[in-house]
């Protein structure tokens, strides 16, 4: 009656092509910024902006993450709870 849910795991390989995936990224946008042919003060806005949004998107996605398990965790409470009412329900006991 309790199944204990299976923790899932990325692969390497996975792991791997999602940091070289935002390493292109980040060195493309770098690259783009910096042969821009504009003045120094904009291309300083600019990379400003992609720190800010690659801080952002990181952080976003660690919310989203901890809101997950967090829900896990919750979720199991509930059904140990539960299993633990079943278990110790009687329905042949009578009602007083």
């Amino acid at each position: 009656m309790s199944d204990t849910p299976v923790k899932q795991q990325s692969t390497t390989a996975y792991y791997g092509q999602a940091v070289a995936s935002f390493a292109v990224a980040l060195g493309a946008t770098a690259v783009g910024i910096y042969s821009l042919d504009v003045s120094g003060w904009i291309r300083a806005f600019l990379a400003v902006s992609v720190l800010y949004l690659t801080t952002s998107a990181f952080t976003l996605a660690k919310v989203v993450r901890d809101r997950q398990e967090a829900d896990q965790i919750v979720s199991r409470v509930d059904q140990a709870r539960l299993e633990k009412i079943l278990a110790e329900h009687d329905p042949f006991k009578p009602v007083s």
